[in-house]
């Protein structure tokens, strides 16, 4: 039995043109590449340059049950509070890995 996900859709099939001219573009040199309206990087862009900046990962959705409390005070602080739950979720874990690899470190020694 084949698993399917609800409302998940994968791309479309490509046409027969389409596999055409991928194929042309495989088959053609590097040296047949137009880079004259790409500046080259120097090593100040190279120092500038951020890392992930425009990374964002899969949310999946999920149903939590939270303290009256606390859901109050999440949605106090104005509009996006799922947002806000998953930020302090994010910190907690990363704060978690970090004092996780600490020890590892300490556990191996100098």
């Amino acid at each position: 039995m084949t698993e399917r996900v609800v409302g998940v859709r994968g791309p479309k099939p490509l046409t027969a043109e389409q596999k055409e001219r991928l194929a042309e573009l495989i088959a053609r040199p590097d040296s047949a590449i137009d880079f004259s309206d790409i500046p080259e990087w120097t090593e100040e862009m190279f120092a500038r340059a951020v890392q992930g900046q425009f990374y964002r990962p899969a949310k999946s959705p999920l149903t939590v049950r939270l303290d009256s409390g606390v859901l109050a005070w999440l949605k106090a602080k104005g509009r996006g509070y799922q947002t806000k739950i998953n930020t302090i979720l994010r910190r907690a874990m990363l704060e978690d890995m970090s004092s996780k690899q600490d020890s590892l470190a300490e556990e191996d020694g100098p």
